[in-house]
């Protein structure tokens, strides 16, 4: 499978359209109620809270706006880009996955996402992943990317190491606790270079 499709616009946009593995990744739509819907769902979500605590929390449609806003933002700013990940034949959101922090001195960038509930399961995470990395390496010109999890999270770990991120190690204290603000956990650290092979995904 080739990591990153082009569907006619420029692939180098902040955050072009990207196709494959039965997967389209395109932009979130602030001002479309089921992209809203989406990102309230999936920052409410118990297994994504279980294992994540936003900054700033999302429990309603305005707040979802406030932070696509915000995510568009830095698109247009070229420090970030948010992708709906969505199924390429149905249309319907599936989850995130979004490339945070891109430094374009150093090309490196840090990666995260998730899913909904329903598309648990069908390697939807591991599809777009590796549809994201391409694009940020081959268009995008990054050449390293990192992805973190908090220890115990075995799906998100299985999942980096089977796109090409390999385990590098523990950083101590370096993301909140479930649910809190004052109190800190580590992160497993995966990273992944443009000049790694390629992992062989169905």
């Amino acid at each position: 499978m080739s990591e990153t499709r082009g569907t006619g616009n420029d692939a180098t946009a902040a955050t072009p359209l990207l196709r494959g593995a039965g997967l389209l990744l395109r932009s979130w739509d602030v001002e479309a109620p089921a992209d809203v819907d989406a990102w309230v769902l999936g920052h409410t979500d118990p297994e994504f809270l279980r294992w994540n605590t936003p900054m700033i929390g999302i429990t309603g449609p305005a707040d979802a706006r406030r932070s696509l806003a915000s995510r568009a933002e830095q698109a247009e700013r070229g420090t970030a880009a948010s992708f709906c990940v969505t199924d390429e034949w149905t249309g319907a959101i599936l989850g995130h996955l979004g490339i945070s922090n891109i430094n374009d001195a150093m090309r490196v960038a840090i990666v995260g996402y998730w899913t909904l509930p329903e598309a648990r399961g069908r390697g939807v995470a591991s599809r777009a992943l590796a549809l994201a990395s391409g694009w940020a390496f081959e268009q995008r010109g990054l050449h390293r990317l990192e992805l973190g999890h908090a220890p115990g999270h075995g799906v998100s770990c299985r999942i980096a190491e089977r796109v090409g991120f390999r385990a590098e190690g523990t950083l101590r204290g370096a993301m909140f606790e479930a649910g809190r603000r004052d109190a800190f956990r580590d992160v497993h650290l995966h990273g992944r270079l443009a000049t790694d092979p390629y992992p062989s995904l169905p």
